[in-house]
């Protein structure tokens, strides 16, 4: 079953049970993955729908920190409200100690020996743990364990 397909029988049994927060937050996501879909993508890939909730949480997590700072706690309380919705959604992230191992495993792989690879390891660990990384973090992690290499 297809994310669409997921939040479209969610937002029918949020219809149903009359959760008009929820609904607010799945309606949100349907219409982010059906705007991508209407922009020339036929089917969207598994990689793309965590990439479009990824940056739904980020855009909820960013608005809560401003409303946050401005003593505005109910709107505070709607974003973070609808950044767990949208976290129930994707994959459990992984731990920092499980990124360092599984970027040292691609670092031997594609057989990186300097910050040059970097481009190709940060493909590689983009692909294979779409979803379950904060991109940031994978950054620093892959810079870290090529400037140790060396």
């Amino acid at each position: 079953m297809s994310l669409i397909d997921q939040v479209s029988k969610d937002i029918m049994q949020e219809m149903k049970n009359q959760n008009h927060r929820k609904l607010e937050a799945l309606r949100a996501i349907k219409a982010a993955l059906l705007l991508e879909k209407a922009s020339g993508s036929k089917d969207i890939s598994r990689e793309k729908e965590l990439q479009i909730l990824q940056r739904l949480l980020k855009q909820r997590l960013e608005a809560a920190e401003i409303f946050k700072n401005e003593g505005r706690n109910d709107l505070y309380e709607k974003e973070m409200f609808q950044a767990e919705i949208i976290k129930s959604y994707l994959p459990a992230m992984l731990s920092k100690e499980e990124i360092e191992a599984r970027v040292k495993d691609i670092v031997q792989r594609v057989g990186a020996t300097s910050m040059k690879d970097m481009g190709k390891v940060m493909s590689v660990a983009l692909q294979e743990m779409a979803g379950q990384v904060d991109n940031k973090m994978l950054s620093e992690i892959v810079k870290a364990i090529l400037s140790s290499n060396v």
